[in-house]
This record gives structure tokens, sequence and C-alpha cells, in this order.
């Protein structure tokens, strides 16, 4: 015997056995095909396909009662395929592959007419037949081979009750008459059927489609109740093996078969994409993982369209589940297996209670396992800067290294590297925490330090899924200006493992870090200005009236009013509110992919609220943020220009040592011409500084009015910070 081959294909892991192509008489094919050498064939003019009965008299010269019983015994064997002594088989080579009758033309013409109206029922036999045999191999799927068994059944139902008539012709109690009355009630079921098949062969259909297809004949056929019944019956036994699969893929399939879809012919509606690795969600800011890993396919059963979506993501909490090492199974009890679909939508109740229990043991898996709220506050405290010690704490320790340029920063001196317990060499970062309230965060360990090579604005355009109107970006805003340092570029990122980086994926962190980067570099603004504050304080005991001095305090005073104003409200109108409403919608949450919709949309309006959104603002808040540091940076120039001091020492954030500003005083009299060329000069840059700050912030005021229709939030904005002009 020839050994059985098999296929490489995964989809169609086994073939038919060679033989059962080979010997067509062991697979009843025998009696649709003929020997090119069927001399009898010839013998009768009939082609090489042609199925002849060799020779006989002509049925003519037989009286009409003889004639009728030769054509009731010839029309019970074409009933199961079988060729007469005067009606012959032939098949039509055509894409449907139809079947021709032919009977003796000397046949009495009431006797041909009433075998005619027979043959429709004889050829439905022998597609139906065809069909079973070929889609009972095992390249064509679990769904045809249960198809092809209800099938073979109905045909054995056939095949006795010709076998009932040919005991009752034997009795000489049949006559065509007869023969073609009882042969009604299978006469509509075997053509409908048949309809089907041939739709069926002629797009080599497989799986889902197949249930389609016979959901949509069974709903054509509604003013036949027999037949739709029947159709029915037939869709109920094919989507056996189906809803078997089904069954498989979201009770067993995960625990039993290590994660592999038990689906060898590709017949399940759920496509599996192993080159998407949950690895990606932490590394790419694209990652498809959660999108793509399984998706839907085209060819849904249509009974269960509406429970598709349900059916894929309980699948996919429960694929969670496993690659977490989480043991846990659907409970299923025998009258909530998926054997039969109806009109009670049993199978519907049985994928609903899947996915409660699904969705219910992944979201308390998250959340107090993996502790998902705490590991948000903890982002929270450090990315949205709601951890102030700290922030004060790391500015000092760091200063040094972040005003070099990006390219010269070590970050291994920024970076935590902390032992289990806390123990070995300290970075910057680490003293930070330790010396803060930090050091008691659980989390704090996952806090790592990154240093960007681009712009926040260059950083912003590169993001193409964010809404960014990019047109307003031109291309010197994209360009790396040579002053760039890490004050501007530096940002914390966080290490979030599986199953959390569900939540909090890369792309998540990408925009908590812009987020940062703003609010840092706004920090810094104010802290600078504040240093500058103080060099004005520290000489308020001094008469400064009518010198420059007095001009440059009152325009510090409105900067840091305009810094001040602008982390207000990135702070406490935006990032706290949306914060506690996240937070609460979270508790609320019914399911991980709620989860991921509630804190992506807090990303999205943190984003848009603190206006890296808004490149039109967010060029103007910019170019504010530069006068001010230029503002900052000139401000000991400028007080020392006015003052009887060569030099002013500075602690780190600017501010004057107290032992000096004790010793300062006003230029005396006699130093007065002297110094007047000096004071115009730096009257001449106070005023610069206060033009240029006045003019941008005078530009905000139609920007704010026109954006604050179309958004509301920036009305608080608005109000603060229009207010700074006001005050000048």
């Amino acid at each position: 015997m020839d050994s059985i081959s098999t296929s490489s294909s995964s989809a169609c892991p086994l073939t038919t056995p060679q033989w059962n192509l080979d010997r067509p008489f062991l697979t009843g094919h025998f009696h649709q095909e003929t020997k090119s050498s069927s001399q009898v064939a010839a013998s009768k003019g009939f082609s090489t396909d042609s199925f002849s009965p060799g020779n006989e008299k002509a049925i003519g010269s037989y009286h009409a009662s003889v004639q009728e019983l030769i054509v009731i015994d010839d029309l019970l064997s074409a009933l199961i395929g079988i060729e007469g002594r005067y009606i012959s088989i032939k098949r039509v080579r055509s894409k449907d592959e139809n079947f021709a009758f032919q009977v003796d033309a000397s046949m009495d013409l009431a006797l041909q007419e009433s075998a005619k109206r027979l043959f429709p029922l004889c050829e439905s036999y022998l597609l139906i037949n065809q069909f079973v045999e070929s889609r009972s191999q095992f390249k064509t799927g679990l769904v045809n081979h249960a198809f092809a068994a209800a099938l073979r059944a109905l045909l054995l139902d056939y095949q006795a009750m010709v076998a009932q008539l040919e005991h009752q012709f034997r009795l000489g109690k049949l006559s065509i008459q007869g023969l073609w009355f009882y042969c009604q009630p299978m006469m509509g079921s075997m053509q409908a059927l048949s309809v089907v098949i041939r739709k069926a062969s002629a797009n080599n259909i497989v799986g889902t489609a197949i249930l389609n297809l016979l959901q949509s004949q069974a709903k054509a056929m509604a003013g036949d109740h027999t037949v739709r019944s029947l159709l029915e019956k037939m869709t109920q036994s094919a989507s056996s093996a189906y809803l078997g699969i089904l069954e498989r893929y979201l009770i067993i399939l995960w625990w039993v078969y290590e994660g592999v879809i038990d689906d060898p012919y590709g017949e399940l509606f759920i496509a599996e994409n192993k080159s998407l690795p949950k690895e990606s969600l932490s590394q790419d800011y694209d990652a498809k993982y959660w999108r793509q890993r399984y998706s839907l396919k085209d060819d849904i059963p249509s009974f269960l369209e509406n429970a598709a979506g349900i059916i894929l993501t309980t699948g996919k909490y429960l694929n969670v589940m496993r690659e977490c090492g989480h043991n846990v199974q659907v409970p299923v009890s025998e009258n909530s297996k998926f054997m039969s679909f109806g009109a009670n939508h049993q199978y519907l109740e049985c994928i609903k209670a899947a996915y409660e229990f699904a969705s219910g043991e992944l979201l308390t898996l998250v959340k107090e396992k993996y502790d998902l709220m705490g590991k948000l506050r903890s982002i929270k405290h450090y990315l949205l800067l709601d951890q102030g010690d700290f922030l004060v704490h790391f500015m000092d320790i760091a200063r040094d290294e972040l005003s070099k340029k990006p390219d010269e920063i070590s970050v291994e001196k920024l970076q935590v590297w902390l032992s289990l317990f806390h123990m070995g060499p300290c970075s910057l970062l680490d003293l930070a925490l330790r010396s803060t309230a930090a050091a008691a965060d659980p989390c704090h360990e996952d806090l790592t330090c990154y240093v960007e090579r681009s712009t926040l604005m260059k950083s912003l355009s590169m993001l193409k899924d964010l809404e960014v109107n990019r047109s307003v970006f031109d291309g010197s805003d994209l360009e790396e200006p040579v002053s760039i340092t890490g004050l501007e570029t530096f940002s914390l990122s966080y290490k979030v493992q599986w199953p959390l980086s569900l939540v909090i994926s890369r792309k998540a962190l990408t925009k908590y870090q812009l987020i940062f980067r703003f609010l840092f570099h706004c920090k810094h603004v104010d802290r600078q200005l504040c240093g500058a504050w103080q060099v004005h304080q520290a000489v308020r005991a001094l008469n400064t009236q009518g010198t420059a001095i007095s001009r440059s305090s009152l325009l510090c005073r409105s900067m840091l009013k305009f810094i001040s104003s602008l982390l207000h409200y990135l702070t406490f109108e935006v990032l706290e509110p949306n914060w506690h409403v996240m937070h609460n919608r979270l508790k609320t949450a019914k399911s991980i992919d709620e989860v991921i919709q509630y804190h992506d949309f807090f990303l999205e309006k943190c984003l848009r609220e603190c206006l890296l959104l808004l490149p039109e603002l967010l060029k103007k808040v910019e170019r504010l943020k530069t006068i001010c540091l230029q503002y900052a940076a000139a401000t000991q120039w400028l007080v020392s220009s006015s003052i009887d001091i060569t030099k002013i020492d500075t602690s780190s954030d600017g501010a004057l040592g107290m032992e000096k500003l004790k010793q300062l005083k006003l230029r005396k009299p006699s130093q007065a011409l002297k110094a007047d060329a000096e004071n115009a000069s730096v009257t001449d840059s106070i005023l610069k500084f206060e033009r240029e700050f006045n003019s941008e912030i005078q530009s905000l005021r139609p920007i704010l009015s026109s954006g604050s229709r179309a958004e509301p939030y920036l009305t608080h904005l608005a109000q603060w910070i229009l207010s700074v002009g006001r005050d000048q």
C-alpha cells in the first residue's frame, strides 16, 4: 500500500492518501468515470465521459407497459448514480461539473417526460455524493468534514428510500407515477442542498464561508418549512466542529495547547501574528501587539458576527494571564459548552460568561498582583513632578552636569545604580531620591535618566500619531540650536514590565516624557528667575529709586508672575484635575481595554491642555521662556553695573550671598559721571528685555482669545497670563 503523504503547509498538514484518487472504484467515482478505451461508449456515439449500458434492443420495440417497467428499473438505478439500459449519464465538463441524462429516442414520449422530471433528483444525488467524497479529505478542514458527515447521513436516508421503492417495484406495486409521488418529499431538499454544493464547489470555500452559505440559503428558503429545517440542521451539524474550535480557543487553548490556536485548517475567524512579541510594547513607540497580535479575519460566521469582538477579546485576556504564568481556567459546565446554536442564543450566553470571567480575572491580576495604581502614582510623582522636594534636590545636585551640551552629559552620573538593598555607589539621581520622600516609594528603583538629542518642538513634530498642526512649524523650529543644553533635553524614564506595559506602553511613556520635559524646563526657568528676584530683593534696602535696578525689579516680577502662572495652570488646572478624573474612572473600569482607553485619554487631554499639541501657542511660550532665561543670566551684570561692587558671588540657584549683600552700597556721587555711560547701557538692556517680553505677551492675547472659544480650557490660561501685561 502506498504511504500516506503529508503536506508541509501549516494550514493543511494532512492530505488524502494518493490511492484514494488513483483508484476511483474505492470511492464511488467509477459512477462518473469511464476509461478512454471503452468501446461500448464509442459504439453508442457518446464521448469518453459518457456511461453506456452496452448494446441493447431499442426500447421502442416493446409494448408501453413493458417500457414502463424497464424505465422504472433504469430510474431506480439512476437515482443512486448508476446507468440503466436505456438511460445514460454523461458528465458535462464545465466549472459546475453538471451531469446530463439521456434516454433512448425510441422511448414512449409520455415515459420520456415522466423520466425527465426525476432527472434533477438523480443529478442532485450525484453532486452531493461527489461533494461528500471530495470534502472528506483531510485538507478540506473540520467544518467541511462535519458538513460531509451530515450529508452522508442524509444520503443513507435517501438510499433507504430508493431501496424501499425497489422493494415495492419487485412486488409489482410501483408505477412510474407512484415513483414520482414517493420522490416528491426528497426532491426539494436534495435540490436545495445541490444549490449550496454548487456554490461551495465553484468557490472552493471552507470553514466560516460554508456556515454563512448554509445560513443564507436557509433564509432564502423561508417559504418551505421542511427544506429550511433541513438546511438549519445541516448548519447546526457543520457548526458543531466550528464551535468545538471556538470552545478550545476560549477555554482549553491557552492552558492545554500552550498558546497555540488549535486550528490546523485555518478555519477559525481569529488570526495570530507571531511576529509581534509582547516585548515590543515597552520598546516600540508604534507597537501593534495589542491590536494586531490576534485579529479578526474577514470571514466571520453570521451567527457570531455580534459576538466576534467579545470572543477575540476574551482570548486576548486569557493569553495575557497565561503569559504572566497565572494559571486560570474559565469554569465550564456541561450545560455551557458550545455544542450548538439556535434561537435561544445559549452559545451567546456562554461567550458572555467566559468574557466576564476573563475580564474580571485579568483586571484583578493587573490591579492587585502587579499594582497598576501604585505604578501610575509613582509615575505621577516623578514624570508629572508631583514630588516637589525630589525635583529641588535633583536640580541642585545635577545643575552642573545638566548645563553641558547633550553629547557631553554623562548619563551614568545621573543614572540610578542601586542594588537590592540600596547598597553601593550612589548616582546623582540616587542621592536626590534618598534624601527626599521618594525614598519611601517602592517603585523608585524603576526610575531611570534619559537625555534626548533634540528639542521639545522637534520631538513633537516627529511623532506622527499626535494631532499636531505641523504646518505651524517652520524650518527654524526644527533646527537644533547651538546653545541647547541638558536642561532642555533631560528626561526621566521608567522600567515597566509585562503585563503593565499593556497600559504603560512605550507610547504612553513617551507622552509622559514630553510633559515632563516641558514642566522641568518651566521649573528651571522659575528657579533662575527666583535667583534674579533674590538679587533684586537683596538690594532693596539701598536707595535704588531712579536707577535701572528699580525698572529691572518690575520686569523681574512680571516674568516671575508669568512663569508662576504658567506652572500653576499646568499643575493645578490641567494635571491634577485630569489625574483625579482618570483615577476615579480606573476604579470603576470593567476591563483592561477600558483601563487602556481611560489612561490614553488622560495623556491625550494633558498633552493638549499643556499646549504641547498647540504649536502656535507653544512657540510663543518657548520664546517667552528664552527671554526670561536670558534676562536671569544677565541679572548679575545689570545689578553689579548699578552698584559699587566688582563681582557678585551667587549661590547655586543664582541668589546673592547674604554676607556679600550686606556690603553692597550705591555708587558715590563722585562716581556718577563716570558711570553714566555704563548706566545708559544697562538701562537700554533692561528696556530691550522689557520690550521683547511685553511684545510676546501682547502677541499671546489674540491667540488665547480666539483659541479659548474652541478650547475652553485656554480661558484659565488667558486669565492668568494676560494679567501679566496689565501689571506692567
